[in-house]
């Protein structure tokens, strides 16, 4: 019933819509090359390259398209979902993939005309809208009702039927209810009876209040009948958790997880993401600043030039971490002495005057240029480039409030939204451990994305490092 819709949805849409995007910078170009524009004597006008040029992009947008649509959860919404949370998910995967094509362009060292890539994020912006309302007619319709349209009866308590029966209205309203069954006051011969006098297509089941006796008959009867019937599957109620359904030595298994939803297309993407900016970060800023700064940190006083601390990573699992040395060698023996100065409530300890500091250490740390060995971290998997900044694992043994530990559902990142929210400002660790969770509970690549451009202006201004 809805299973195979979904199905239909997710396999097809994403290809079509990636050619559409393709279409769109076909369409982009060929607009671009014929609107002539009358430039001031002093500027040379744009040259448009032929759309040969262009074919490797051609190429490019349509796994680009399909990655990031998903990862904003373009496919999870409802069709008759609100008008504007599509256009938001749409407008934001055009910028990306525009984005995307522009980085790729500056990456072959190529020169292409400006005005054909903002004219591409706009007309695919204007295909896939067009798709979209078209399928929406297309389901609203006469012909769409008649072949979509479901009679589905509801079965459960009634506080559950009448809430399911409310938020179908809203998001599928070609569904519909031709009756509602309390299954505790039911009988199953009566339920029968019903769906052969309603010619129904399918039974949705919720057994939050009910006897799985009760239901498991309700199910029976209806593979006798030959009609789906759909469990809801909200047996317990967590305040934070979302659920899942997957499958496990050929058992269906509900899911808990109150981590970040993060998609199989979207895990990856963040995933390669890491890989690949580690690396062309650690390409660029090597030879230029870590070498220099690593002469610098042997020159300036004794010890070694990197600082190695063990780390709380995924799940909490231990794991050593790399910043270029700050402080005196004997740092931590020292810090018991200054245990008064922290001026962090919770576990943590944050002095902004740390005696321990060396003068040059005082300027990597202002500039967070210290982290940069981290690279290697996001590079080998431990770390990531956006995520809650990994804790001292003493101090996650102090936690005073288990709930704390979600903190660690992710990998640690380079920066986060504590880094970006004014770090001097943040004195509390519950709130510190508030925006970790604001950033889990709400995760998206657009939110990485935008994590990482406002740390650029925080690191090169120096804003709120300790």
């Amino acid at each position: 019933m809805l299973r195979r819709d979904s199905k239909i949805r997710v396999q097809v849409d994403p290809w079509l819509d990636g050619a559409l995007f393709a279409i769109g910078l076909w369409l982009a170009h060929s607009i671009r090359s014929n609107w002539r524009i009358t430039w001031p004597v002093h500027y040379r006008p744009e040259i448009i390259a032929p759309f040969a040029d262009y074919f490797w992009l051609f190429l490019m947008v349509i796994p680009m398209a399909m990655l990031v649509l998903e990862a904003q959860g373009f496919y999870k919404r409802p069709i008759f979902a609100p008008r504007r949370e599509k256009a938001w998910q749409l407008a934001k995967s055009c910028f990306i993939c525009t984005i995307g094509l522009v980085l790729l362009i500056y990456l072959r060292r190529q020169e292409k005309a400006r005005g054909v890539m903002l004219l591409f994020g706009l007309c695919s912006f204007g295909l896939v809208w067009l798709k979209e309302e078209l399928v929406r007619w297309g389901r609203q319709s006469l012909l769409g009702r008649a072949h979509y349209s479901k009679r589905i009866v509801l079965v459960g308590g009634r506080s559950e039927t009448r809430s399911l029966r409310s938020d179908m209205e809203s998001s599928h309203p070609e569904l519909q209810v031709v009756g509602e069954f309390d299954v505790n006051q039911t009988s199953t011969e009566q339920l029968v009876a019903f769906l052969h006098e309603h010619s129904v297509n399918g039974v949705i089941l919720s057994a939050r209040h009910t006897i799985f006796g009760r239901i498991e008959k309700a199910i029976q009867a209806c593979e006798l009948e030959g009609i789906e019937a759909w469990l809801v599957a909200d047996f317990f109620q967590t305040r934070i958790s979302q659920t899942d359904m997957d499958d496990f030595c050929g058992r269906p298994m509900l899911i808990f997880h109150s981590g970040p939803q993060m998609g199989a297309w979207a895990g990856l993407v963040k995933q390669m993401i890491d890989c690949f900016g580690s690396i062309a970060l650690l390409t660029v800023l090597g030879p230029l600043l870590m070498l220099p700064i690593a002469i610098l940190v042997k020159l300036s006083s004794p010890g070694p030039v990197l600082f190695r601390q063990k780390r709380a990573g995924l799940s909490g699992k231990p794991f050593m971490m790399y910043k270029f040395r700050s402080m005196v060698t004997n740092a931590e023996q020292l810090k018991h002495e200054i245990a008064s100065l922290n001026e962090m409530s919770g576990p943590v300890f944050k002095v902004t005057n740390d005696p321990r500091v060396t003068w040059l250490g005082r300027w990597l740390r202002k500039f967070s240029v210290d982290e940069l060995p981290q690279l290697f971290n996001v590079l080998i998997g431990d770390m990531s480039l956006v995520g809650p900044r990994p804790l001292p694992v003493d101090e996650v043994n102090r936690f005073d409030d288990m709930a704390h530990r979600r903190r660690l559902s992710v990998k640690p990142g380079l920066t986060c939204l504590w880094q970006v929210s004014g770090r001097n400002e943040v004195a509390d660790f519950k709130e510190w451990v508030r925006l970790d969770l604001e950033y889990i509970d709400h995760w998206s690549l657009w939110l990485d994305f935008k994590i990482l451009w406002l740390t650029v202006p925080v690191v090169l201004l120096g804003r709120g490092a300790r």
